[in-house]
């Protein structure tokens, strides 16, 4: 007991440095979380005018309170002064019921006060009344033929230049979109189109309804002279083309392919889609494509009439979304590789399954260029943030295609049918919820029965890409191959990994061997019966590496 007591004593000290350095690591989260609140959903009564690009809103939010003694509650929506130039919210009033809430607007946050203490698993619904011109997040701007527009674009954290909510994806929550505007637009949003109704002095509401939980950046809003196409059904939900009147003919034979097809194939293979409808919606608020749940925007260029497979794989990627960043959402933005880096690596997935093997290599190899390139700039780069400060830093080529890479590669060491059922069960697990990289972790261990602790640290939170050098010979009197590999990357980090040798013979044939990569150098003795011409590194594509191998001649 003595010995025991001594050593507690020793190292007590540095248990506590521990437990005070992870606290002060959580605590350097630039976002303040409160999972003490729970917004069930949000309701947004908006109007819109030609007059004035200034919109009026009323926002209910409907929330419960997972814990007693909270006083009051703080809301993202980026406040209207001089700093803005003038552009931003005002808040009106707050109130519950028919009490008025007390409330503070600074810049950015807006704090609540309730007028009572909060009971555990109270349900509260509270209504914000504000107006303003929106500098980002709502754009209101004519499109390319000078028709006037209006369409959010929210991503990643704009939400809050517009709408009053927790704009951050760890709080999902349903929403409701009433938007009263000039009765020559169509409104389109997330859900179901619940009520048209036109009203007096020319004006139109529209009421969308999503009754499923999302993250706001994923909320949509789209006002425009639309021309619309309710192209076919899937799993009895609508699949509809929104696209400007001027290019009715050319966007609806674009969109109608291959939506259909990418929504059965992610269907069958992970699991049911969430979502009451798909519309694909050509915008002038966007760049590429925003896959807003169950209404994705795209840049107003990207209707051609051609079906191009630039276009055509955006189309992919962004319903790939609607699994991976929609329904099963990062818990925090540390963690977009979950969303971008699936994204990325199920459109090659789809592109495999309905374009043959050729094109998803291709893919493959067209991801590793952009990786090598992103990494030759920024060597410490690593897929996982740590604690992101500044959300212009969210997304890179590496969240996007090393992430492919990283779940392409888990496939080579899985196999394909542990990987699938891995795929299966996070999505079922996770759906319409939040997940982390560790809950990911944990679902494919859990499936493989394999410990997958270095792979992901290695390839998601150490930055550098595989680079060997490989030199070969035959050993006639032993009848063995003998390869030498040496790692040659730059920075400290050794990469263990299982890699693919093909072995060429005579008339085109090749024969694959596998090794256990590990440590700066290794040497390799394979049992091999003949003499091969020639062999290769990962002939099959499962590694993200580069290499360079030679034969050499022994005396």
């Amino acid at each position: 007991m003595r010995i025991i007591k001594l050593k507690f004593s020793i190292f007590l000290p540095f248990i506590f440095l521990f437990i005070f350095s992870h606290v002060l690591h959580a605590n350097d989260d630039p976002y303040p979380k409160n999972p003490k609140i729970d917004v069930i959903n949000y309701i947004f009564d908006i109007k819109l005018s030609d007059k004035s690009d200034e919109i009026v809103c009323d926002v209910l939010v409907d929330l419960r309170f997972l814990e007693k003694g909270i006083k009051k509650i703080r809301l993202d929506l980026v406040k209207s002064s001089q700093k803005t130039e003038n552009k931003g919210m005002t808040v009106l009033n707050v109130r519950s019921g028919e009490n008025s809430l007390e409330f503070l607007h600074e810049e950015n946050e807006l704090w609540i006060y309730m007028d009572k203490v909060s009971i555990e698993n109270e349900r509260k619904k509270i209504i914000i009344q504000y107006k303003g011109i929106p500098a980002e997040g709502l754009k209101i701007a004519n499109n390319k033929y000078g028709d006037r527009t209006f369409f959010s674009d929210n991503w990643p954290n704009r939400t809050r230049h517009w709408l009053a909510t927790i704009d951050h994806p760890y709080d999902k929550a349903k929403c409701e979109f009433i938007v009263t505007a000039p009765n020559h637009y169509e409104v389109v949003s997330n859900g179901l189109k619940i009520e048209e109704t036109h009203l007096e002095d020319n004006k139109k509401l529209t009421h969308w309804k999503q009754s499923v939980p999302i993250a706001t950046w994923l909320y949509v809003l789209g006002v425009a002279e639309f021309a619309i196409q309710y192209v076919d059904k899937f799993d009895g939900k609508s699949i509809q083309t929104w696209v400007f009147k001027q290019d009715r003919d050319a966007g609806f034979y674009d969109f109608a392919e291959p939506t259909k097809k990418a929504l059965e194939f992610y269907s069958n293979n992970i699991g049911p889609y969430s979502y009451e409808k798909l519309a694909n919606i050509q915008s002038n608020s966007v760049s590429g494509g925003m896959e807003a749940a169950s209404a994705i925007l795209y840049s107003d260029k990207s209707v051609k009439g051609d079906r191009n497979k630039r276009w055509r794989n955006v189309v992919i990627h962004e319903i790939a979304h609607q699994w991976f960043g929609n329904s099963v959402t990062e818990y925090d933005w540390d963690d977009i590789w979950l969303s971008e880096g699936f994204a990325t690596y199920f459109t090659l997935l789809f592109i495999e399954h309905e374009y043959g093997r050729d094109a998803f290599i291709e893919g493959l190899k067209s991801s590793q260029k952009r990786v090598d390139s992103f990494h030759e700039k920024n060597p410490n780069y690593t897929i996982i943030h740590d604690n992101l400060k500044n959300m212009k830093d969210v997304t890179s080529s590496q969240t996007y295609q090393k992430g492919s890479w990283v779940l392409h590669m888990l496939r080579g060491v899985l196999g394909t049918k542990i990987f699938w059922k891995g795929i299966k069960n996070y999505y079922l697990k996770y759906k319409d919820l939040n997940a982390s990289t560790a809950d990911f972790k944990k679902v494919m261990e859990e499936v493989s029965g394999i410990n997958l602790t270095t792979f992901f640290n290695q390839w998601l939170y150490q930055p550098g890409v595989l680079k060997l050098e490989a030199e070969w010979y035959y050993d006639k009197s032993e009848t063995e191959l003998v390869l030498f590999l040496k790692q040659v990357q730059d920075g400290k980090v050794l990469i263990e990994m299982p890699i693919e040798i093909g072995v060429n013979y005579e008339e085109n044939k090749q024969k694959i061997q596998k090794i256990q990569l590990s440590g700066a150098s290794s040497k390799y003795r394979i049992k091999l019966e003949n003499e091969p011409t020639n062999i290769s590194l990962d002939p099959n594509l499962l590694v993200l590496m580069n290499n360079y191998i030679k034969k050499i001649e022994i005396k």
